[in-house]
């Protein structure tokens, strides 16, 4: 597995930023979200601008520790109105994204994560960006899409933080376990981007493999990262399921991210 560079990942926060905003635009924000119950519009918007906003601070200042949500300038819009949503969401991004680049992906700060760097938070709020983007697309509608590269690139993450989950003794993540079982994910637009999670005795491993497994995901790239992400249906005809579909549910219902 190989990681996208650095500024690969800070224009993908721009990118994915004006994509959502895009999305939110003329639009009631009080509209709502199905992928993320409870929440709304401007729910949706609120939490990608305050992510970004708190992990560019972190970086900014070289934290440590996490940072209470109080020392966050700006962590949330000042009122309800559309246009200084949308100016606030693009102001955030562009300041997190300058934090970035200046800290560079090796900066030590604090993360929650296996990676105790400023590249770790570029990712992050890429692939947080990117999935959240499409619970705006489905809120409203619209059409999704992903470039391959990124797509893979998103799938990888949520593996590993399933994994580090896990190591952490999460209490779902730590069901993901069970010799002789393997659940195969196979793009069919997108040459070599499968992946295989093998679950053993004492939890599951991945890696990037064609084999035949218990159970089976086809269908696009774009289309198998949003089912990993919970973002879409299983039965909704854009993927085939072949094998064990219990196997699948068994995943999905316990791979999560709190």
């Amino acid at each position: 597995m190989t990681l996208l560079a650095h500024d690969h990942y800070c224009e993908e926060i721009l990118r994915q930023t004006d994509g959502l905003r895009a999305l939110i635009s003329g639009r009631g924000l009080d509209a709502k979200v199905p992928t993320c119950p409870g929440w709304t519009l401007r729910d949706l918007a609120v939490h990608v601008g305050g992510a970004q906003r708190w992990a560019g601070e972190i970086v900014r200042t070289r934290a440590t520790e996490a940072l209470p949500d109080e020392r966050v300038p700006q962590f949330t819009p000042d009122g309800d109105d559309a246009a200084v949503l949308d100016a606030w969401l693009a102001d955030g991004a562009a300041r997190t994204v300058a934090a970035l680049r200046e800290a560079g992906a090796g900066q030590p700060v604090w993360t929650w994560s296996w990676d105790r760097s400023s590249g770790f938070w570029a990712r992050r709020m890429a692939h947080e960006t990117v999935v959240h983007r499409a619970d705006a697309a489905v809120a409203v509608d619209a059409g999704y899409e992903v470039a391959p590269e990124l797509a893979a690139d998103t799938i990888d993450e949520w593996l590993e933080i399933v994994a580090f989950a896990q190591s952490e003794g999460d209490p779902e993540a730590a069901e993901l376990r069970g010799a002789g079982r393997s659940l195969h994910l196979h793009a069919t637009d997108v040459p070599g981007a499968e992946w295989l999670i093998e679950f053993g005795a004492d939890g599951f491993t991945w890696r990037r493999a064609h084999e035949k497994a218990t159970v089976a995901v086809r269908g696009p790239l774009t289309d198998l990262m949003l089912v990993f992400n919970r973002r879409q249906g299983v039965d909704g005809g854009r993927v085939e399921v072949l094998g064990e579909r219990e196997l699948l549910d068994f995943w999905l219902e316990r791979a999560t991210f709190r």
